[in-house]
């Protein structure tokens, strides 16, 4: 196997080496049950208490206002499905048609189920308008749940705006900040979001593992019932070293915070500038500033994202087509669709998603190796 050139970092992350050495005492010789009486599961519980503040601090949220989870899809549909379950009376919802499966798909499944939904589109640039969100909002809204960064694009949401707007209409607001975490500031402190879901494997953590903030004083019914855990907010005996791996990854995030946006945005624009330059017919896809730092969307003309995809493979470059979550779909985007990218570069784009373990090097072979696979494809496109 070629060494492997790893810039999918939006689909998952590779652990950092401190995550797995905090996590090793809880899977090796601390193996008891937070929950129990006795002194040895008690000494568990102390760790689980430090990374629920661990992960409050990335947040600026107080400990008691996090709840852990699976991983963002729970924590997602546990946001909705909570928000709907305490305002019976409330049958409509608010979200975009650019979000995460793990929201979109619970929409439709509960508009197929007799609820209301606005979808709300985004202009060509991947851009959301918070006055959207205040014309969709109604008085049997129960919530709106709009994605901080969307996942393909990098693109930024208002949510400052909007999290303003709901605050004023008296709606819950849930934010999937699975991407931002880790790659921007985000403070619930400055943006008073009443929901928030963030995963672990998305910030060098383990996978398996997430969280939800919920804010304090916000009516909450659980999602998955059955024992007292998480306070009586997530039943099941908790998962130790996911949990523990999760909170240190939200310590090493916040350490490494200027890194990400600084050096790591610099490598993207690199690698950015060099492929756009060297490939004709190739464009951006998003806004080239209002975006996550580590990502970038790039659209090459009259070849598939699929055939690419598999020849930088055999040079062990991993990228993505898309979110990881559809990926072996035919159909483009659904994101690249909803901003109107056309056809026939839709199907050729290609995320690349970067990472503070991205080398100068990496960033060299990729823009030496990408522009001969695209003129190979289009030798045999019938497009050109």
């Amino acid at each position: 196997m070629n060494k492997v050139i790893y810039m999918d970092n939006n689909a998952t992350t590779r652990v950092a080496p401190q995550v797995i050495r905090e996590m090793l005492p809880v899977l090796e010789t601390w193996y008891g049950n937070p929950s129990s009486m006795h002194g040895f599961g008690g000494a568990v519980g102390k760790r689980l208490d430090q990374a629920r503040k661990q992960v409050a601090d990335l947040l600026q949220a107080d400990p008691g206002e996090i709840v852990f989870t699976s991983g963002g899809t729970e924590s997602d549909n546990t946001a909705i499905l909570a928000a709907l379950a305490s305002q019976p009376h409330k049958r409509h919802i608010v979200t975009t048609r650019v979000e995460h499966p793990a929201v979109l798909s619970l929409v439709k499944d509960l508009e197929e189920r007799g609820y209301t939904v606005t979808w709300l589109g985004v202009d060509r640039k991947g851009h959301l308008n918070p006055d959207a969100v205040r014309k969709a909002v109604r008085k049997d809204t129960a919530i709106v749940s709009v994605m901080a960064a969307n996942n393909e694009t990098g693109v930024l949401f208002p949510i400052d705006k909007i999290a303003a707007i709901t605050r004023e209409k008296d709606v819950l607001l849930h934010t999937d900040a699975v991407q931002i975490m880790g790659k921007l500031p985000f403070s619930v402190q400055d943006i008073p979001v009443d929901f928030l879901s963030l995963s672990s494997h998305k910030i060098h953590g383990p996978k398996g593992v997430g969280a939800l903030y919920v804010r304090k004083g916000v009516r909450f019914k659980p999602f998955i019932i059955g024992g007292h855990q998480e306070h009586g907010r997530r039943a099941g005996t908790e998962n130790i070293p996911g949990i523990v791996g999760l909170g240190k990854a939200c310590q090493l995030a916040a350490r490494h915070l200027d890194e990400e946006t600084i050096r790591v945005g610099k490598l993207r624009d690199r690698l950015e500038e060099g492929l756009l330059s060297s490939i004709d017919h190739s464009q951006l896809n998003g806004d080239q500033n209002n975006r996550l730092p580590n990502t970038t969307s790039i659209a090459f003309e009259f070849v598939e994202g699929e055939a690419i995809l598999l020849l930088m493979n055999e040079l062990g470059i991993c990228a993505s087509s898309g979110s990881a979550c559809t990926s072996g779909s035919l159909e483009p985007s659904h994101v690249l669709r909803a901003m109107g990218i056309p056809f026939t570069y839709a199907h050729g784009s290609i995320r690349f998603s970067l990472s503070r373990y991205t080398t100068d090097q990496e960033v060299d072979t990729v823009i030496r190796e990408l522009p001969p696979i695209i003129a190979r494809l289009r030798e045999l496109s019938p497009f050109c």
